[in-house]
């Protein structure tokens, strides 16, 4: 029923922006469910032959050297260091209703080094951006509609696999204080259009 309502909100918000692109954000803290729910939002609007785009922040993070070791605290290099935020704004963010097609810096985890890609945007359609700390004050008010994937911090790091579990500090050094940060400095429930209980 929850998906239900999200997908009638979503879609009742196409014929009022006039034949162009709405930009929906996915937000939620790491392992909330926000690939999931992206998932299911590009298969229905696929089946409904309604054009769809979605594109993960994490694909666009710098290299290790730009975010670990920096001399900063651990959760600020996350939070602070993890994306050009400001570029993301001018770049990405701000040509998405009116570029016919995105060059964007995509990493490769495994080369540890970013490439130049181009990306076609729809005409007309939704685009969906799914991403951590998508609220954050450079980026708020740069999507058209947002929604916020809640989970508890305990069913989230169950979600992660046993060889994640066993760098506990990682996590208590560097996600959960830049999660607590973001949630604390940003609020971020309170700004989303929708709320899915994860």
């Amino acid at each position: 029923m929850e998906m239900e309502e999200l997908i009638t909100q979503i879609t009742e918000r196409l014929p009022a922006i006039g034949g162009v692109r709405l930009v929906v954000g996915i937000d939620g803290l790491s392992r909330s469910g926000k690939t999931t729910l992206t998932s299911k939002l590009l298969a229905h609007y696929e089946k409904e032959n309604i054009p769809v785009i979605s594109f993960h922040l994490d694909d666009l993070i710098v290299e290790r050297e730009r975010r670990y070791g920096t001399g900063k605290a651990e959760w600020y290099e996350y939070y602070q260091l993890q994306w050009e935020t400001e570029w993301l704004r001018e770049h990405f963010f701000g040509q998405l209703k009116t570029a016919e097609e995105l060059a964007l810096p995509f990493y490769d985890p495994q080369m540890d080094r970013r490439e130049s890609r181009k990306v076609a945007l729809p005409e007309t359609g939704i685009i969906i951006i799914e991403g951590v700390f998508l609220q954050r004050s450079e980026w708020r008010g740069l999507c058209d509609y947002v929604v916020y994937v809640d989970s508890a911090q305990e069913q989230r790091f169950n979600r992660e696999s046993a060889e994640a579990k066993r760098n506990i500090d990682k996590f208590q050094n560097r996600y959960w204080k830049a999660e607590d940060y973001y949630l604390k400095s940003q609020n971020p429930q309170s700004h989303a259009d929708f709320i899915v209980r994860n």
